[in-house]
């Protein structure tokens, strides 16, 4: 009787284990990052509250490819989650570029509201529209602009600078509203040329400018805090339907949890983090928001039109 228990215990957890499957999930920054964070927190609760049924396998510095490969990835299945910057997604849903508008969020706790919020989640649903399927709003940060030639002050010292951006059309064009030779590439490729010197400079959170050493190959950062870039905890549509719906709802709390773990991370970290760039000898400046503000206008008037009533909306929540 005793072997005949152990035989079923034996054969339960046999079965037990074969039901279980391994997910990879990819992101193309380094373990010291706040999207490494994220995953690993994401990763911690789905396989805690799916007692094991799943686990994922995370692989951070763009083993399987940049943000634009993963989201392809996520498409085609051979990709099953990932953390995507806003930037790229605008690629394959148009509408999700509003998020990426300059200066339109005040703080991050307005962000926050409205990302978490109904205009979040229509966001979200977006994303179906390309096979994609968008499980929480984590965040990439404030961005700020460094370069190697000089301070930043005011929109005209931004003029003829070479300036990395994200593939993404909003971007480039509030760089060019500024005077700026805006160039669009990934992230594994601007390191190089940053080291290179074949590009003056980069724009991005404190969080990246202090993992990855910007500070190392860029002498100048201004605080523009230019434009919130949230991030996306996202997978593939096509695996999210083969999810029971109680393991569709496991995975969205799990990532909302992941979410705003990742965020206040990012906030405690921010000070010191921005302290410690400058004690490596980086020179910060505070340059005039309002003039940048004006500056970019003309692309409110090129892009608000194309976001339907998403900008409308979003313009209307901050002010609330």
């Amino acid at each position: 009787m005793k072997r005949f228990v152990i035989t079923l215990i034996s054969l339960f957890l046999l079965a037990s284990f074969s039901q279980a499957r391994v997910y990879r999930l990819g992101h193309v920054v380094n373990e010291k990052d706040a999207f490494h964070v994220a995953a690993t927190k994401f990763k911690e609760l789905v396989e805690k509250r799916s007692n094991g049924r799943i686990k994922i396998q995370i692989y951070p510095n763009a083993v399987l490819g940049d943000e634009r490969t993963l989201l392809e990835g996520l498409q085609m299945g051979t990709v099953d989650f990932a953390i995507i910057t806003s930037g790229p997604i605008s690629n394959f849903a148009p509408k999700f570029a509003v998020v990426d508008m300059p200066f339109l969020f005040k703080d991050a706790p307005t962000a926050y509201r409205i990302l978490d919020g109904p205009i979040g989640k229509d966001l979200l649903k977006e994303l179906e529209k390309a096979n994609l399927k968008g499980l929480a709003f984590a965040e990439r940060g404030f961005r700020n602009l460094t370069n190697n030639k000089r301070p930043i002050y005011k929109p005209e010292d931004v003029k003829g600078l070479k300036i990395r951006v994200m593939q993404n059309p909003v971007y480039v064009d509030t760089f060019r509203a500024l005077g700026a030779n805006a160039v669009p590439m990934a992230w594994g490729d601007c390191l190089t040329a940053l080291q290179q010197g074949t590009i003056d400079g980069q724009e991005n959170p404190i969080n990246v400018i202090y993992a990855f050493k910007i500070y190392e190959t860029q002498k100048y950062l201004a605080m523009t805090r230019h434009t919130y870039a949230p991030a996306v905890i996202m997978m593939g549509l096509s695996l999210w339907k083969k999810f029971s719906p109680e393991d569709q709802k496991l995975l969205m709390e799990c990532a909302q949890e992941a979410a705003e773990y990742e965020r206040a991370w990012d906030a405690a970290q921010e000070k010191k983090q921005l302290e410690f760039i400058k004690s490596k000898g980086m020179i910060v400046t505070y340059p005039d928001i309002e003039a940048f503000r004006k500056a970019v206008k003309p692309v409110y008037d090129k892009y608000g039109p194309k976001f339907g009533d998403y900008l409308e909306r979003i313009l209307k929540a901050v002010n609330q």
